[in-house]
C-alpha cells in the first residue's frame, strides 16, 4: 500500500471521526414550541364537542352586559374576562343600562356541590334555532367567589359557558370543571369563535314551503317564509311573476331570527292563456346572507 493510499485513508477517518463529533454532540439547545394551543381535549386524537349545541353564538360581535350587585374585585375581573376575549376574537363586550345581552350578578354566599365549592355558574338563557345557527339571545353569569388567580379565570369560565362552551375532560383547559390558576383557553376555542363570528350579522329570508295551481284563470298561491340569518329582516315583498311577467306582490312585514310566516291568496286573476312557469321571488332592500334561496319555480306538469 503506497504513502498516498495511507494517507488518503488517514483523511477519511479523520472526517469520519470530526463528523460523528458534531452529529452526536450537542453544541447548542435548540428549544420548540407549539405551533397552537389546541388543549379542549386531553388527546390530540381525541374528538372534541366543544359547545352544548353545535354553531352557538350571538346574532352579532357586539355583545352588550350588565353587572349588577358585584363587589369590587368580581366586577374588575369580568371587565377583564370581556377584555380578554376582546383581545382575541372579533367579539365586543359593551355595558347598558338595560335590555342587556349577558346580565352578570354576583352573591356572598357560598354552594357547596360534593366535596367542592361552586366558584360561579353561567350559561345561556335564550336560545333560537336560524338554519345553522344556535342563536344565543340571553345569558347569565352568576359569581359566588373571587378568584385567588393572576387572572380572571372564573370569570373567564362562566363567560366562555354563556358563548355556548361545555365544559373540557383536559384539567389543564379553563373550561374544566374544576378551577385551577394553571389553567388556559385552548386556540382550539378561540379558533371557533372567530369561525363561529366570520358570518356576517345579516338576515337570509327564505322559502320553506311553497305551492300554485292554476282554476281555469285564476291562481292560488301558498308559501312559507322564514328568516334563517342573524339579524331581523326588514319588510320585503314576495312578487309572482307567471311567464316572466308580474302578476301580484304581496307584502312581508319585518321578521326577527327564526321566525316566519305563512301566507296564502286565493283567486289571482292570470291574463295569460297558457301558462308555463310560476315565480315565487323575494326582494327586499338589505343584504342577506344569501340571495339563492329567494326564488321558487314551478313548471307545469307534463
Amino acid at each position: 500500500m503506497g504513502r498516498r493510499t495511507i494517507n488518503i485513508l488517514l483523511t477519511l477517518v479523520v472526517i469520519f471521526l470530526l463528523f460523528s463529533v458534531y452529529w452526536f454532540i450537542p453544541f447548542k439547545t435548540t428549544d420548540f414550541r407549539l405551533s397552537s394551543n389546541s388543549n379542549f381535549s386531553i388527546n390530540a386524537s381525541e374528538e372534541s364537542v366543544l359547545q352544548f349545541y353545535p354553531n352557538m353564538r350571538f346574532a352579532s360581535t357586539d355583545i352588550s352586559y350588565r353587572i349588577e350587585d358585584c363587589p369590587l374585585q368580581r366586577q374588575n375581573d369580568m371587565e377583564w374576562a370581556f377584555q380578554i376575549m376582546e383581545d382575541q376574537t372579533p367579539l365586543h363586550f359593551y355595558p347598558v343600562v338595560y335590555g342587556e345581552e349577558i346580565i352578570v350578578t354576583c352573591e356572598d354566599t357560598q354552594k357547596i356541590e360534593g366535596r367542592f365549592f361552586i366558584a360561579g355558574e353561567g350559561g345561556p338563557t335564550n336560545i333560537t334555532i336560524a338554519g345553522d345557527f344556535n342563536v344565543i339571545e340571553s345569558g347569565k353569569i352568576l359569581l359566588l367567589k373571587n378568584s385567588d388567580c393572576e387572572k380572571p379565570n372564573i370569570a373567564l369560565h362562566e363567560l366562555l359557558h354563556v358563548l355556548g362552551f361545555d365544559h373540557s375532560k383536559n384539567p389543564k383547559n379553563i373550561m374544566y370543571e374544576i378551577s385551577r390558576c394553571d389553567q388556559t383557553i385552548g386556540d382550539d376555542i378561540i379558533d371557533y369563535i372567530n369561525e363561529l363570528y366570520s358570518t356576517p350579522s345579516q338576515p337570509d329570508l327564505l322559502f320553506e314551503d311553497a305551492s300554485a295551481s292554476m282554476h281555469g284563470k285564476y291562481l292560488n298561491i301558498n308559501f312559507s317564509i322564514r328568516n334563517n340569518g342573524l339579524k331581523y329582516a326588514p319588510e320585503s315583498v314576495v312578487k309572482i311573476l307567471v311567464d316572466g311577467k308580474e302578476t301580484e306582490s304581496v307584502d312581508i312585514p319585518a321578521t326577527d331570527i327564526g321566525y316566519g310566516r305563512k301566507i296564502s291568496v286565493e283567486n289571482i286573476w292570470v291574463r295569460q292563456i297558457n301558462v308555463e312557469n310560476i315565480d315565487f321571488v323575494i326582494e327586499g332592500d338589505f343584504e342577506e346572507l344569501s340571495k339563492d334561496n329567494n326564488k321558487v319555480t314551478f313548471e307545469i306538469k307534463k
